[in-house]
């Protein structure tokens, strides 16, 4: 996997020099935290813990910062294979499965570090945090960013259109974020949702970082068991298109 981190290493400085990227990463958040939390805070008066709305939808908007990076770095995958850097890679004698790897970590880290640029925004919404807690919620970030970037991966292995790719993505992200249980209680969703919020993989990401953050009751095992083994299969199935492509 030595060559995995090489690769993840050449995508993450890449990143790291589009410093406008990480900055515009934080406006969307802002605006969903401040103005949609402010406005919709009197419409949920009852909430678990006794929070207030603003906080109740912080750990949704940490995981929507992650899902939103961790899928788009798929692009990475069309836009090495329009410059050709891809093909060379794949006629190196570098194993496929160290590409997938390679590509999957530099897409997590960055969505980690995004979601890690909200998370500063904390003693804003009144909430307090120690060391321990603090490390656990960047470890959950990065476990929901390695299993969505995953997916992004697995997207764009049969990808060549930057315009297909967001098509699909458009499709995707915005049913996984709202059906997540981001913004809302999930239990008071009507029955016929209850199925696609039980097979979206951001729920559990989701109720795993409200557990940590707010110290909610949470189905930690359950939460961390899907994640890792929808990571997993996605991460297989990624490796397996790799490995056909020529």
């Amino acid at each position: 996997m030595l060559d995995g981190v090489v690769i993840a290493r050449r995508d993450l400085t890449r990143s790291l020099r589009q410093k406008s990227q990480l900055l515009g990463s934080v406006a969307r958040p802002i605006l969903w935290l401040f103005i949609l939390g402010t406005g919709l805070r009197s419409s949920f008066s009852v909430l678990p813990g006794g929070v207030n709305y603003t906080q109740y939808i912080f750990p949704g908007i940490l995981a929507m910062n992650v899902l939103f990076a961790s899928i788009t770095s798929g692009t990475t995958i069309i836009w090495d294979r329009e410059f050709g850097f891809l093909k060379e890679i794949m006629v190196a004698p570098v194993s496929r499965a160290s590409i997938v790897f390679g590509k999957t970590l530099s897409g997590s880290t960055i969505a980690t570090l995004q979601g890690t640029i909200v998370l500063v925004l904390f003693p804003f919404v009144g909430l307090k945090f120690s060391l321990v807690q603090i490390i656990l919620i960047v470890a959950a970030m990065f476990m929901i960013a390695f299993s969505i970037t995953s997916l992004g991966i697995l997207i764009a292995a049969r990808m060549s259109s930057f315009e297909g790719f967001g098509t699909i993505n458009n499709f995707l992200v915005m049913p996984m974020f709202f059906l997540s249980g981001a913004l809302y209680p999930v239990n008071k969703v009507p029955l016929w949702l209850k199925p696609f919020i039980t097979i979206n993989p951001v729920t559990y990401g989701v109720d795993l970082l409200r557990g940590v953050v707010l110290r909610l009751e949470a189905n930690y095992l359950t939460d961390i068991g899907i994640i890792l083994l929808f990571a997993f299969l996605v991460l297989a199935c990624a490796t397996y298109l790799f490995r056909q492509e020529k």
